[in-house]
């Protein structure tokens, strides 16, 4: 028996066109829970090397964040467009991104003291409470609702790509360079939309485990929350940033 997976998460919108045969050890909620803490537990790992870099002053730790990021996107892109590879790109993709949250979080806390407990401690809370709030049915994935996030989610796309074009050119379109109001309401929007993604991670993990993908799957689910956690917290370490500069 084959099955079609639907998605409502944007990132995971190259599979919907995939079938799957029905696997004698199918994908589960805890299997998903598991790999996704294997996953911090790397993303742990790489970023203490480049944290201690930055503190100790040591340059090359700027490398390092400059690789992770490009190699993390790279190995994002390959695993959402080939999601078969995804046992071997998820716990690659975490250890990239250790490298890039390892080294901003230093070079945030070297201008705000005591900013990536703070950052660290909202990201966990806002979590647990969209969890929550789908577990209730209180924010579901409703059609109406997916549409309206990924087009919000598009926009941020746009607008991170735009201001990385526009740095070419010695422009500045960062909510840093912004009037403060303005700079914080686009913040706050950012971190808001990051955090509503999360429901279209849980939806996926509960939709793939009630269909009984296989078992690999499992990395698919862990890797779309992860992606979502760490674009959260690096949101929110800016938020508190913008809020410390006031």
């Amino acid at each position: 028996m084959r099955t079609m997976f639907k998605s409502s998460n944007p990132a995971m919108r190259s599979m919907e066109k995939v079938s799957y045969e029905a696997s004698a050890i199918p994908m589960t909620v805890q299997g998903t829970v598991n790999k996704t803490f294997i996953m911090l537990l790397l993303v742990l790992l790489t970023a203490t090397i480049t944290w201690k870099m930055i503190i100790a002053g040591n340059m090359a730790g700027y490398s390092l964040i400059t690789f992770g990021a490009i190699a993390g996107f790279i190995t994002a892109l390959i695993a959402i467009f080939k999601p078969n590879t995804i046992h071997v790109t998820a716990p690659l993709y975490a250890l990239f991104e250790g490298l890039l949250i390892g080294g901003v979080s230093a070079t945030y806390l070297s201008f705000y003291q005591g900013i990536v407990i703070q950052a660290v401690g909202i990201t966990i809370a806002i979590f647990a409470a969209m969890l929550i709030m789908y577990k209730l049915r209180i924010l579901k994935a409703s059609p109406a609702f997916v549409k309206i996030l990924v087009i919000a989610t598009g926009g941020i796309a746009l607008y991170y790509l735009v201001a990385i074009v526009a740095s070419f050119f010695s422009a500045d379109f960062t909510v840093f360079a912004m009037p403060r109001g303005l700079g914080l309401g686009i913040q706050l929007f950012i971190v808001a939309i990051a955090a509503l993604n999360l429901i279209l991670d849980f939806n996926y993990i509960e939709q793939g485990s009630a269909q009984g993908l296989p078992k690999k799957m499992e990395w698919y689910g862990a890797f779309g929350l992860m992606v979502t956690l760490i674009w959260l917290y690096l949101e929110i370490l800016r938020l508190l940033a913008l809020l410390s500069r006031r």
